[in-house]
């Protein structure tokens, strides 16, 4: 007997050495919800509960290899973008994902959960110009939303407003995280015309490592299974709440995310 292919999803990010974000919580994230995780390293950090110590990235000719590998012999059904660090990587990332046309989720990291930088702050223009115009739905939190608009998000009334200046930008769809603000979070989806906003519960655990890169990697995980990008946020949503929930201590610091959490 042959065994069935699952879908495949590409991630394009930085190395998390502690585990808990980046390739490492995408590949988590992909292998629970049932496809096959592959990899696009742009970044090694070295990084802990406590925070990122350093990062290197990798040489632009590296990381078009791997796309180019990946790409060429395996494909994907749908593909992740994480932290990307500087302006030449963007582009090259840009040039290969454009000529490739597969659904994109783009997860516009630009700092870490402890506050340290990892995007440079000159490429934060090349990430609006080349990257967000291709992607099916970008997923900013309300400091990347500042960063790449302007528009500061004080409160629930102020996310269609954000949501409106990024889609100005280019993505298909605005996926703008309420996590950070007082109250129960709320996250706002719209194309520009339907809007679908998704309500959970505040939970009480600080261990929360990986919590974006979770969302965008169960995101493009559920495109690649064959929802519409309004179901693939409901069920990466209901996904990501568990594995809030069940987020565990480790180390000195902020714990990730319980990934695993369905099999426990």
């Amino acid at each position: 007997m042959t065994a069935l292919t699952p879908p495949r999803v590409l991630t394009v990010a930085g190395s998390d050495s502690g585990g808990g974000a980046g390739i490492q919580a995408d590949l988590k994230t992909m292998l629970a919800l049932g496809v096959h995780g592959m990899s696009v390293i742009a970044a090694v950090t070295a990084q802990n509960s406590l925070g990122v110590q350093g990062y290197w990235e990798l040489p632009p000719e590296a990381v078009r290899a791997q796309l180019d590998s990946v790409l060429g012999d395996i494909g994907a059904q749908a593909v992740k973008t994480g932290m990307l660090a500087s302006p030449r990587l963007v582009e090259v990332v840009a040039e290969s994902l454009g000529a490739y046309g597969a659904p994109l989720v783009v997860d516009p990291v630009g700092v870490s959960k402890h506050g340290d930088p990892l995007l440079a702050p000159e490429a934060v223009e090349t990430v609006k110009t080349r990257l967000l115009p291709l992607a099916t739905v970008v997923t900013p939190n309300l400091w990347e939303v500042e960063q790449l608009t302007g528009v500061k998000v004080e409160g629930e009334d102020d996310l269609r407003r954000a949501a409106d200046a990024v889609l100005e930008l280019g993505p298909a769809w605005a996926l703008i995280k309420g996590g950070h603000l007082p109250g129960e979070p709320v996250d706002l989806l719209t194309d520009g015309t339907s809007e679908h906003r998704f309500a959970a519960e505040r939970l009480d655990n600080r261990h929360t490592h990986g919590t974006g890169c979770t969302l965008a990697s169960a995101v493009a995980s559920y495109l690649a299974l064959g929802e519409d990008v309004p179901g693939a946020v409901g069920r990466a949503k209901e996904y990501v709440t568990g594995a809030i929930r069940q987020g565990f201590p480790l180390g000195d610091g902020i714990g990730p995310v319980d990934h695993a959490w369905r099999w426990r």
